[in-house]
């Protein structure tokens, strides 16, 4: 069986498909080198991500949520995940109203 090489076309083609073309020796990729350029344009744009939810509304909403519910399993949940919340302790008293 006689061995072929690959033709310098092919070689080509699978050098360019891995991207190995798209990064300088020794360098960053040139979408790295392209986002750190841009950088200094960003000051007057808004921010690409949202900001955070105050944690203490979204533990008021997941109250509601439980007491609208009115299962025992609800409210048990919400107060292993939020035993140190004041709302943890509505969440008891509650508990204690649905076991008359």
């Amino acid at each position: 069986m006689k061995r072929r090489t690959l033709p310098a076309s092919l070689f080509g083609a699978l050098i360019a498909l891995a991207g190995l073309s798209h990064q300088p020796l020794g360098g960053l990729p040139v979408v790295v080198e392209k986002a750190k350029a841009d950088d200094s344009s960003k000051r007057g744009r808004a921010p690409s991500m949202p900001m955070a939810r105050d944690p203490a509304a979204a533990v008021a909403e997941e109250y509601e949520a439980a007491r609208r519910k009115g299962t025992r399993e609800a409210l048990e949940l919400f107060i292993a995940r939020h035993g140190d919340d004041p709302l943890a302790a509505q969440a008891r008293a509650e508990l204690k109203r649905l076991s008359r």
